[in-house]
């Protein structure tokens, strides 16, 4: 199902987005909207307005956004061979999901998403279904809780074979505890420290690059929806200390392997990204 078609909801899942608020901006549907889907409300289009009257370019880095994940996942099914990905802070199913684009390298592959958004997990069921020969399945767990995904992860996926550990566009949900980061950093290097050698982190992230997206993004955290929090591009390579840096390196998402797009031309994003490698 692609991002520019509608939702047919069954009974069930009626039922189960009857508890879920839609007079306050969700994050999920807010991008979901800037990707031009269907599957948000009034509330979440004003909010997407205000923000792109502020940042023009939210809509440009959504799409760019998408199709960088893509082409992570591809390199790594296809170049590393990976068959193991664990995708965490998954948002709303669009077109070319992980599990997607996996998949069509390597229909055996296994992917694992991880998000603990009652509305994100309520789709999941209907639309992350994977296919016969892999595997798709979901963990309900916060980022902040890397044990609790880590314990369920362990049954889902085979550790002693190596994995990509995908954190795209959920590190910004992650505070900025002090001028070390420490707080963040920590949570992802239990992630990282789980993973077997030869395993890839993939990380990419909105940055403090450009005031108008500072301003957007201030206006966004006073709102009510979940913070977010824009950290320097030096600031996000540190996530990936440690392991070994896979060409071109740490850049900006358009610049990494880029490839024609639907879109045309990849415009300049204030978001950056690479994928490195567990020695």
């Amino acid at each position: 199902m692609s991002s520019e078609e509608s939702f047919a909801w069954s009974e069930a899942e009626k039922d189960l987005m009857a508890g879920i608020d839609t007079s306050i901006p969700h994050s999920a549907r807010i991008w979901n909207y800037w990707m031009d889907g269907k599957d948000n409300f009034p509330v979440d289009q004003e909010a997407g307005d205000q923000f792109a009257a502020i940042y023009p370019g939210i809509r440009d880095m959504a799409r760019t956004s998408r199709y960088f994940i893509a082409r992570v996942v591809r390199y790594l099914a296809d170049d590393a061979g990976l068959r193991q990905f664990l995708d965490i802070g998954t948002g709303l199913p669009s077109h070319d999901n992980t599990h997607e684009v996996a998949q069509r390298v390597a229909p055996e592959s296994h992917i694992v998403y991880v998000d603990n958004d009652p509305l994100v997990l309520t789709h999941a069921q209907a639309l992350l279904a994977g296919n016969q020969v892999g595997g798709t399945d979901y963990i309900d767990a916060d980022l902040n809780d890397p044990k609790a995904i880590l314990k369920v992860a362990r049954v889902k996926l085979d550790f002693t074979r190596p994995l990509a550990l995908m954190l795209m566009g959920v590190l910004g949900h992650l505070p900025i505890s002090d001028e070390a980061d420490g707080h963040a950093r920590a949570i992802v290097e239990e992630l990282k420290d789980a993973l077997p050698s030869g395993s890839y982190l993939a990380v990419y992230d909105g940055t403090n690059t450009d005031l108008a997206y500072v301003e957007a993004i201030r206006l966004y955290n006073e709102g009510g929806s979940a913070p977010y929090h824009l950290r320097s591009p030096s600031q996000l390579s540190r996530f990936l200390d440690g392991f070994d840096p896979v060409d071109p390196g740490w850049v900006q998402i358009q610049q990494w392997r880029p490839e024609a797009s639907p879109f045309g031309p990849a415009t300049e994003v204030d978001a950056w990204g690479g994928i490195a490698r567990k020695a």
